[in-house]
């Protein structure tokens, strides 16, 4: 994945915010401490597991909504949780309950892409653990990631950490990914930030596909030099192969992040304005197909 950057979150339940504060539009966002404070990883920038909740307004809010999980992209290296807050924003708008996550980020010394997969996993649980008081229901959690972020994103469904019926399930409902990194392999940044000791093989997503998995959708560019579509191409095969719920939408002209063609895309986010409307008509659609807007009957 070369030099991009991403961010997320780790584990345990506590559930008082930590804060409460005025967003751009005025309604009201809680933040939560969802994990111990870090004991390494602190060269990274923060030092707890944070989630930011964006709840509808009084007029879309109700018991038994939905929730959207959502993990910032940036090389597994580079974020924060408020990178995301546009996105949990937007569905905060739609009527449901936006989640937006930090976890620990890769700095070749503390903390690896595995231990962002561990803290991907720990958001989730906690989610589902606190669904009552997040006024969601604990059966239609999706997660939204971008770049590195889809790959944790994906990963929490895919490298679970539990047998089956053991423990409070971190497999999302749903997964929409963007630009995602699926096929890690040859990727040489991820396979940098693992180290010597881990094979990049054991957590690629493309090589652990199963039936079973998550109704999926995935947004890429055509001309993607980050997260290569040849590799997001297999990922689908092989979900459509397992019987698997997924949908594949190629954009023609951009690159990763939907960066217009011509333009360098393995840089901060530059997205061509049309295609990116496109996508969230895509996102839209997807999601109301699952049933996740409005109230659960």
């Amino acid at each position: 994945m070369r030099n991009l950057i991403v961010v997320t979150i780790l584990s345990v339940l506590f559930a008082a915010p930590l804060c409460a504060q005025e967003n751009a539009a005025g309604s009201q966002l809680e933040s939560y401490c969802y994990g111990k404070p870090l004991t390494k990883g602190t060269e990274a920038g923060f030092t707890s597991l944070r989630a930011v909740v964006f709840r509808p307004s009084a007029d879309h809010q109700a018991p038994s909504c939905s929730a959207v999980v959502v993990f910032h992209g940036g090389g597994w290296s580079i974020g924060s949780e408020e990178w995301a807050y546009g996105v949990a924003r937007r569905f905060a708008e739609k009527g449901m309950v936006g989640i937006a996550v930090n976890y620990r980020l890769s700095d070749r010394k503390t903390a690896t892409p595995v231990d962002a997969m561990a803290d991907a996993r720990a958001a989730i649980r906690w989610t589902r653990m606190n669904a009552s008081s997040l006024d969601i229901s604990p059966d239609r959690i999706a997660v939204y990631g971008w770049s590195a972020g889809a790959h944790l994103a994906v990963s929490a469904a895919i490298f679970s950490g539990l047998p089956p019926n053991e423990g409070l399930s971190c497999v999302p409902n749903a997964l929409i990914l963007k630009s995602p990194a699926l096929d890690l392999v040859s990727d040489e940044w991820f396979c940098t930030l693992l180290g010597d000791s881990l094979a990049a093989a054991d957590y690629s997503p493309v090589e652990h596909v199963r039936s079973g998995l998550p109704p999926t959708l995935i947004l890429a560019g055509e001309t993607d030099t980050v997260t290569p579509v040849d590799g997001v191409r297999r990922f689908h095969e092989l979900m459509l192969a397992d019987k698997n719920q997924c949908e594949l939408v190629v954009y023609e002209g951009v690159g990763h992040l939907f960066t217009p063609g011509g333009e360098p895309d393995d840089g901060y986010s530059n997205p061509a304005p049309e295609v990116q409307a496109a996508a969230w008509r895509e996102v839209d659609e997807f999601i109301e197909s699952l049933g996740f807007l409005g109230l659960q009957r």
